[in-house]
């Protein structure tokens, strides 16, 4: 039986965006959630102001899928999708596109697969049927396969003249012993040549599945058209059975240095160690904590000691990269090689300070009336909006998350920053790449 969950919404952006500054909840967004006898959830969002129509499918198959020695494998039957079908070539399918004015999208990231299509409302029934033909009848074809292989080994050589990519790529290396997110999306000049074209097969047959996926609609398209031209193709696609793989993620020990010489004037620099998942119940706590200390643009403290104070970079921040599982910690900044050595101590004496020192109540205020107050960025594009209600649903934060968001942000007390700055930070465990010309900064 289908099961239907109605949460009533007007104005999206505008309203929301009037909350959050005010504090006041005045609406939220029109979202019908269903979920398909095959099990596919599908989130509809209703907005008439643009003749346009967004469709978003999340399925869970990105590249914490990839089998070892594989890697690459799930981006790479991403990309298959749309490299031709069993009516179409690539070519036809481009052309096509091209008609309607429309855009056809397919990529793949640490946790999922994302096929996306934005078409015009007239088209919205040719461009409909295109996007679930790519879906649910590729054929991979071999020449095709074969180009996307070397498209990528090409882009990641070109990557290896690029200091910031071969110092996170570093990075990630270095940080786990193993798990999901240990090597890049892309693959590596390694595993990608020993991807088959059976293996994509076999990977597309065994991950694309409804009852893995979320659909996401957003636009000029009324719940009749849903239901009428949308339901019957979604029914057709066949459950399949996705074993439960449970994956382990174990973290290097640190303190470790990592050196890579180039011939540099900037050394290219990131610290940092494990971080947490998505479901992390200190989650917001965190995003508090690191907007002061690093995530806050120029009104963070490490942009305040580092750049403003001392000239030593034009840019340096601090993130946590959640994920299905736990992802990683970073402070990432760029200095002459001569100053290498001060703005990497500067930058640990930061965590220091913020792991002992209680965040003063300007910075809390400032911290939470930006996180608070830019929420609404994240939704006033079709696009945008249908990414967040896929991110909402897949990691099972509820469709009325935005409503609750502000209140997640400001219950956050300068005690609880101190507290999740004292469990998350451990300078003196970080890992440490640095890419730079290590003769000039005296770091042989």
């Amino acid at each position: 039986m289908i099961t239907t969950l109605r949460i009533s919404f007007r104005l999206l952006f505008f309203l929301l965006a009037f909350w959050f500054l005010e504090g006041t909840l005045l609406a939220t967004p029109s979202i019908q959630r269903t979920i398909l006898p095959n099990q596919i959830v599908l989130l509809v969002s209703e907005e008439h102001s643009l003749p346009f129509v967004t469709f978003q499918l999340l399925i869970d198959a990105g590249s914490q899928k990839d089998p070892s020695g594989q890697e690459g494998l799930a981006r790479l039957t991403a990309k298959g999708l749309l490299l031709g079908t069993a009516q179409r070539t690539a070519k036809a399918i481009n052309e096509e596109l091209d008609f309607m004015g429309a855009s056809l999208d397919s990529s793949a990231g640490r946790d999922y697969l994302n096929l996306s299509l934005r078409v015009l409302k007239k088209d919205q029934e040719k461009g409909l049927a295109l996007f679930l033909e790519v879906l649910t009848q590729p054929v991979f074809p071999p020449a095709e396969m074969k180009k996307e292989v070397e498209k990528t080994l090409a882009a990641i050589q070109a990557e290896e003249d690029q200091p910031e990519e071969v110092a996170e790529k570093a990075f990630q290396e270095n940080l786990y012993l193993q798990g999901p997110y240990k090597f890049p999306v892309e693959g590596t000049k390694a595993s990608l040549p020993r991807i088959t074209r059976e293996d994509v097969v076999r990977f597309y047959q065994k991950y694309y599945h409804p009852d893995r996926s979320i659909l996401a609609v957003v636009g000029d398209i009324t719940q009749e058209e849903i239901k009428t031209h949308l339901f019957p193709s979604l029914e057709k696609w066949p459950r399949g059975k996705i074993p439960e793989e449970p994956l382990k993620t174990e973290f290097t020990k640190g303190p470790k240095t990592v050196k890579i010489d180039r011939s540099l004037t900037q050394a290219n620099i990131i610290l940092g160690q494990n971080g947490v998942s998505r479901d992390n119940p200190d989650f917001y706590a965190l995003q508090v904590m690191n907007y002061i200390l690093g995530g806050g643009g120029f009104s963070s403290r490490l942009m305040e000691e580092v750049r403003n104070k001392r000239g030593l970079a034009y840019s340096v921040a601090s993130f946590f990269d959640p994920g299905k599982y736990a992802g990683s910690f970073q402070i990432v900044l760029q200095t002459k090689n001569n100053s290498a050595r001060e703005a990497i101590t500067l930058a640990r004496d930061q965590v220091e300070r913020i792991r002992k020192e209680m965040v003063s109540e300007k910075e809390l205020e400032g911290a939470q009336k930006y996180l608070v107050g830019s929420f609404p960025m994240r939704l006033d594009t079709q696009g945008k909006l249908a990414n967040f209600l896929l991110q909402v649903e897949y990691y099972g934060l509820g469709l009325d998350y935005p409503a609750r968001y502000p209140k997640l942000i400001q219950s956050v007390s300068r005690e609880e920053v101190l507290r999740v700055a004292q469990k998350y930070l451990h300078p003196d465990n970080y890992i440490m790449v640095i890419v730079a010309d290590l003769k000039a900064a005296g770091l042989e």
